[in-house]
């Protein structure tokens, strides 16, 4: 059974930083993708960053509205992710969530199979 759970959101002021913790059970793949999401109440659910892995290769791909600003990494043996949030906004205010499955061909767009409980990142000014 795949299990993922994040931690360190909380609240920060705009220009902050943060670091998202996703840490990943039960996913046995020689291939990886993990990723965070993140929504605001009653909007729709939006990708931020994914790390893709394989033998031999790996690839991120990010938000617009994050690029330059987020970064995403990958422990070894590909358990962990963690995704640096610098300069933050208050924009990106939000419940952040962590997601997994076998690849993520399509990236972001990807239809991923597990997803954490989500934590609540704060920005304000």
């Amino acid at each position: 059974r795949v299990q993922l759970v994040e931690s360190g959101g909380g609240s920060e002021q705009v220009g902050g930083s943060l670091r998202l913790t996703c840490i990943g059970s039960g996913l046995k793949y020689s291939t990886s993708c993990m990723a965070w999401f993140r929504q605001v109440s009653g909007q729709e659910r939006e990708g931020v960053a994914a790390f893709y892995s394989w033998p031999g290769g790996e690839s991120t791909f990010y938000a617009d509205s994050v690029k330059g600003r987020f970064t995403i990494s990958q422990d070894k043996p590909n358990t962990t992710v963690f995704l640096q949030m610098n300069d933050l906004q208050v924009e990106d205010t939000a419940t952040y969530y962590c997601a997994a499955d076998r690849a993520c061909p399509y990236g972001l767009a990807y239809q991923f199979e597990y997803w954490g409980q989500g934590i609540l990142v704060t920005v304000s000014s």
